[in-house]
């Protein structure tokens, strides 16, 4: 056999392994895109970068070492063995890429005095969070199969409390957003409490003018008014906004840095 039938088919042995990646990252980005990371998530959590990585090493690892391992030469049992060993290296690498990217998804969308904070898992800065995650209520709790919750802060019971948030906060540790044990239903009865520093999304447009066609089909889609509409920031990896209807039902979201808005 010579040199140009070898790799004519390895080439051809290498297709068919980055077809059925491609098939295989596409389920993986309905996990990613539409579960765990939902729009914007991608983007305020660095879904969109994970998943790029992965898709990376995942499509070039594979397909390329069958490219380079295989040889019609050899006996089934070689190509088999190699071809294994390839689909392991290849399975590892989407095991733990789907497994980082699991693990930084975020759990809840914060509201917290005046801001709306997303948390993960790495926000609660390695404490244990367990048993107060499963006192929430059940609607509460995060799962695999839906994306961020979203969940207000109540006030704290004591000026102990108070004052141990507070210290710990400032000391740079976490914050009520940061503390299950805080999170209540944002419900009809909260909605007042987000509504009380909300400013309107007018102001927001105003001052960053390239998100004026984003707002108004946003607002087109919810059916809102734009004298309506209310805007609370949105703090992760990325600084966006909450749009939010005059009761503070949130409609969608905009990029953009609220604090910076007068």
């Amino acid at each position: 056999m010579s040199i140009s039938d070898r790799y004519l088919a390895a080439s051809k042995a290498a297709l068919y392994h980055f077809l059925g990646t491609l098939v295989a990252a596409a389920f993986a980005g309905v996990l990613v895109f539409l579960v765990w990371y939902p729009y914007p998530y991608s983007q305020l959590s660095g879904g969109s970068q994970l998943f790029q990585i992965l898709l990376g090493v995942g499509i070039v690892c594979g397909p390329l070492l069958t490219l380079v391992l295989f040889n019609p030469r050899k006996s089934r049992r070689e190509l088999f063995a190699d071809l294994s060993l390839v689909m392991l290296v290849q399975l590892a690498a989407l095991w733990y890429g789907m497994h980082t990217a699991y693990q930084a998804r975020p759990l809840f969308l914060v509201h917290e005095v005046d801001r709306f904070r997303v948390i993960a898992l790495p926000d609660y800065q390695g404490a244990d969070v367990g048993q107060e995650l499963a006192a929430l209520e059940p609607l509460l709790r995060p799962r695999w199969s839906v994306g961020p919750v979203t969940v207000g802060t109540r006030n704290p019971r004591n000026p102990e409390e108070q004052q141990e948030v507070m210290l710990d906060a400032l000391a740079g540790g976490r914050d009520y957003a940061q503390r299950p044990e805080f999170y209540i239903p944002y419900d009809a009865a909260y909605l007042p409490t987000a509504l009380a520093r909300a400013k309107p999304l007018k102001t927001f447009t105003d001052h960053y003018p390239q998100t004026v066609a984003g707002a108004t089909e946003l607002l087109r889609r919810a059916a809102l008014a734009k004298d309506q509409a209310l805007f609370l920031p949105v703090l992760h990896r990325q600084e966006w906004v909450a749009v939010m209807d005059a009761q503070s039902r949130i409609v969608g979201f905009l990029p953009g840095d609220g604090f910076a808005v007068p």
